[in-house]
């Protein structure tokens, strides 16, 4: 068999080098494709640089049927994407970059190091050895026929690749590039979209001049519901309202009407509290004697006070509002401030390789698909899963028209 020169390989372009596009990019390049990666922004992979100030959460080692559970109804789309290219092999793809990993108690794995610029400037070497060309700086406008349009620093340019894959993201955290621009363009070529909603979001609360002592402090050791959403996590009390992981994972229940509520007390039945609430307070004041007889720390305290008042005399009352504190509040935080969006291309727009159906020859991964999941490494996992999954599919569509 004759080896494909160069000069022969067919051209292949992804657009976007967030987590999605550069994994597209890198199979596209194994395949035999020349790749170009078209990027916005000054610089690549911004979101995942900001999401690994805080320790940047790859992925969750649990097993597999748990892990796909947080996906919800999308996990039978996403299930054959993330077999392939799961927690395992997510962790097995990092330490090839050189970098030490572990996982926390909770499953959450992260690189030793606990920044994302490592793994990043490591993934970008290979890339480059691989032929990958970045170009930043370039924004998608457009499609002119199945050629793609670009504003760029050297005026407008246009390819026409022979296949392309979008991992454009959602439309949340703009100012890192996240911007929905893209939507309008899709939709204008037939293709089926979901509207863009908040996921991950915080909530905002008009707090009373009471809280604001509280500000910062974290609300730990409860249990947040939203409808069928429930978490354990944590979450801060903060001057707009409420946020953290623990409202992060049940903010669909909020944005899909479902009251919030909050169990200051998840470990103590609620039969055991009520025996508590039912010894004489005598003199104490009720701060002093739930802080003695419920264990509640200030956080949990001033929550309560400020969502119950005046507290309920009876044990029995007083019990069912620990267990199931009514959070008033006035919604998700909007979209721009949410850590990722629901919404985005429907999954009836895409065949089983995720190519368009209205544009063939473009495909699409990462958050701009429409599915949603907690934060904790399941949304870098997937975004991971499909634009490798995107890129394989891709590659072969360009080599057969190459």
């Amino acid at each position: 068999m004759t080896q494909r020169r160069e000069t022969d390989k067919p051209l292949a372009v992804v657009v976007g080098a967030g987590p999605a596009g550069l994994m597209a990019a890198g199979e596209m390049a194994r395949a035999g494709c020349s790749v170009i990666v078209a990027e916005a922004r000054p610089s690549p992979a911004r979101k995942l640089l900001m999401a690994g100030k805080s320790g940047l959460n790859l992925t969750r080692a649990e097993p597999f049927d748990r892990f796909m559970q947080a996906y919800g109804e999308a996990a039978d789309w996403l299930r054959p994407m993330i077999a392939e290219f799961g927690p395992v092999a997510v962790q097995a793809w990092a330490r090839a970059l050189g970098q030490e990993l572990f996982a926390g108690s909770t499953g959450r794995v992260f690189p030793r190091v606990m920044k994302a610029s490592p793994l990043l400037r490591a993934w970008l070497a290979e890339l480059g050895g691989l032929g990958v060309t970045l170009r930043t700086r370039w924004r998608w406008v457009g499609l002119e026929g199945r050629a793609l349009r670009f504003d760029t620093p050297e005026g407008p340019r246009t390819l026409r690749p022979a296949a392309a894959v979008l991992a454009l993201g959602g439309a949340s955290w703009s100012r890192l590039g996240s911007d929905g621009a893209w939507a309008p363009i899709l939709r204008a070529r037939g293709v089926k979209l979901a509207p863009f909603a908040p996921a991950n979001a915080g909530i905002s609360v008009d707090w009373s001049g009471h809280m604001a002592r509280h500000f910062g402090r974290p609300i730990k050791g409860v249990r947040f519901r939203a409808g069928p959403f429930a978490s354990r996590g944590e979450a801060v009390i903060s001057q707009r309202g409420l946020e953290g992981g623990g409202i992060y994972a049940v903010c669909r229940g909020v944005r899909e009407g479902h009251p919030l509520l909050l169990d200051l007390v998840p470990d103590l039945p609620e039969a055991r509290l009520v025996a508590r609430l039912s010894r004489p307070r005598g003199k104490a004041s009720w701060s002093s004697f739930l802080r003695k007889a419920v264990k509640l720390d200030p956080a949990r305290m001033a929550l309560l006070m400020e969502f119950t008042r005046p507290l309920p005399a009876d044990p029995v009352a007083l019990a069912a509002r620990i267990k199931a504190l009514p959070i008033a509040h006035a919604g998700l935080r909007p979209l721009d401030e949410a850590i990722s969006t629901a919404g985005g291309v429907a999954r009836t727009a895409l065949d089983e390789g995720l190519m368009l159906t209205a544009v063939p020859g473009l495909f699409c991964a990462g958050e701009m698909l429409d599915w949603e999941a907690p934060t904790g490494g399941y949304l870098l996992t997937a975004c991971l899963a499909t634009g490798r999954w995107a890129g394989r599919a891709a590659a072969g569509h360009a080599l057969v028209r190459g």
